[in-house]
């Protein structure tokens, strides 16, 4: 596990490697990340928005800690999107998210705004998320976690 991120930047990344995923094929867009912790420092949610068109916004991904009558925990796509290596790449942040330094004000939600990123940042972000879950450094058990499963592409 790569020590170096803070977890802004390893969601950042996990973003950017799978831009084309959320972007459905148009060529630019912008993705919004909202998140929120507990008291205690633990994560409570994800949200992962995408904007195709100027002003319209759609919830491309969720990952939900705990269930309710309305949904069940873990990732869940949402509005026709899917991407495998975003849900394998949360995943192991989710499991793995005492690796990576907290953002400040744990009692706030926190927002990201990822604009379309160059070939060149797609290629650095790809990269900076397998070096965070370096199968040498990172050892994960249970069904759909495993990075030896061939499945997975980090």
């Amino acid at each position: 596990m790569n020590q170096n991120q803070n977890f802004d930047q390893i969601l950042e990344s996990a973003v950017v490697a799978n831009w084309v995923d959320l972007m459905r094929g148009a060529r630019s867009g912008l993705i919004h990340v909202e998140y929120g912790f507990v008291a205690n420092g633990t994560l409570d949610y994800l949200q992962f928005w995408s904007s195709i068109t100027r002003g319209h916004w759609l919830l491309a991904c969720a990952y939900r800690m705990s269930a309710s009558g309305f949904h069940v925990t873990g990732v869940h796509f949402d509005n026709g999107y899917a991407s495998e290596g975003l849900a394998h790449a949360l995943e192991l942040v989710i499991a793995h998210q005492n690796a990576f330094a907290a953002p400040r004000n744990l009692g706030r939600a926190g927002l990201l705004q990822i604009a379309t990123p160059t070939q060149q940042e797609i290629s650095a972000a790809t990269a900076s998320v397998s070096e965070a879950f370096d199968p040498h450094q990172l050892r994960v058990r249970g069904p759909g976690l495993g990075l030896n499963s061939g499945a997975a592409r980090y």
